[in-house]
């Protein structure tokens, strides 16, 4: 198959290379024309200086998502966003097996929170699972039933947008299920796939922390947010950097650099942005039920259909293997994945296991992600290429 596919594309010109995995990486479109080597932990004038610059980055940030300024914490990334809120459990006391501060996720997390969650289970901490309905959602009523189930419940982890599926969560109707418990749970939500892309106000979601990625949005990579309603007691400390919640010296132009990211897709008309990206995914979602060897997942899916994010789209081909219709497509110039790349090493697609998706379905699936830049006549090339790779697969 493999030799197939690149005599068959081997002489197709490539010129022009059209991205559709926006949702692993954005082209990076910011940077900053500062000098600021200063350590922002520094007393003297350049230390002052980056500090007065990542002060004003936060400020900037914190407009964006409308909550105060000292709830934003600069991090590395999404990852270790994630990974300093759901740590922060195993500072808490707890009695293995007494059900006194239970942690639980959702089957659909991005791997970040799923492979945290396994090593709070190898520490003895109390887990447990919210699964998803056929779409990777977790409804108002599998949350309710999985709190009556465990009873014990402190601390939840739910993403906003699937990384894999583009499915909203709505984590309003959520965070009042949590806040109607007796004992108060701690509502942290994944926003990687959701900042910058779908219309949120932080302010309105009672959530108690949440993550963001600039490298998402067209960002440098190595600098995300993490934001705390409360401070937690953080498990790793050193340093005493970003208020003692996140030690290493402080990435100052990469802070700089998420805030740009952040203004900038709150001030270039936003929403007129999402309403094009909303056109050209139902121009691709028709083109692809016009194939008969394409399935989208989940099957569900229509056009204008506001349950998903119009930026992440699932498919699968007919007897062809998600990693070859990748490789066939790269051959033509199309960069789609096989899933989150996070986990491109791994055949395994625990999301679409967690939806309840057969096996054949899984092997064969593709994510395509686009991103504001994205054109309408990218969506054409990119179906008369899939059509042409089906001609030989």
């Amino acid at each position: 198959m493999k030799n197939k596919t690149s005599a068959a594309f081997s002489e197709v010109p490539r010129t022009k290379r059209i991205y559709f995995d926006w949702a692993a990486s954005a082209p990076c479109n910011v940077n900053p024309a500062r000098n600021l080597f200063g350590n922002p932990s520094s007393l003297h004038f350049e230390g002052r200086e980056a500090k007065q610059a990542l002060d004003d980055a936060r400020k900037r940030a914190s407009a964006v998502l409308n909550v105060p300024p000292g709830t934003l914490y600069f991090t590395s990334g999404g990852t270790e966003s994630n990974s300093i809120a759901i740590f922060s459990n195993l500072v808490k006391p707890q009695t293995h097996g007494t059900g006194k501060s239970r942690v639980i996720s959702s089957l659909a997390e991005h791997a970040s929170v799923r492979e945290a969650m396994e090593t709070l289970a190898k520490t003895g901490k109390d887990t447990g699972n919210i699964p998803v309905d056929s779409a990777g959602r977790v409804t108002a009523d599998i949350l309710s039933k999985t709190l009556e189930q465990y009873g014990d419940v402190r601390f939840a982890a739910i993403m906003a947008v699937n990384n894999e599926t583009g499915v909203i969560t709505e984590i309003n109707s959520l965070a009042k299920i949590f806040r109607s418990q007796k004992a108060p749970v701690h509502f942290h939500c994944d926003l990687v796939q959701a900042a910058g892309k779908i219309p949120f106000n932080l302010s309105e979601w009672d959530i108690d922390s949440a993550s963001i990625s600039a490298h998402k949005i067209g960002g440098p990579r190595g600098i995300g947010l993490l934001y705390m309603k409360k401070p937690l007691e953080v498990f790793y400390t050193g340093g005493g950097q970003e208020n003692g919640i996140r030690g290493g010296t402080e990435n100052t132009l990469g802070a700089i650099a998420l805030a740009d990211c952040l203004t900038e897709t709150r001030n270039v008309k936003a929403q007129e942005q999402y309403m094009l990206a909303k056109a050209r995914w139902n121009k691709l979602i028709n083109g692809l039920n016009a194939m008969e060897r394409c399935t989208l997942i989940p099957g569900e899916r229509v056009i204008d259909d506001e349950r998903f994010s119009p930026f992440i789209l699932q498919a699968a081909f007919n007897d062809i293997p998600g990693e070859v219709m990748a490789r066939a497509l790269d051959d033509l110039g199309f960069a789609v994945s096989t899933g989150s790349a996070c986990s491109s090493s791994s055949p395994e697609r625990p999301v679409l296991t967690a939806m309840g998706v057969n096996e054949k379905l899984r092997i064969e699936g593709i994510r395509i992600s686009q991103g504001f830049a994205t054109a309408d006549e990218d969506i054409e090339a990119l179906l008369e290429a899939i059509a042409e790779v089906l001609k030989f697969l």
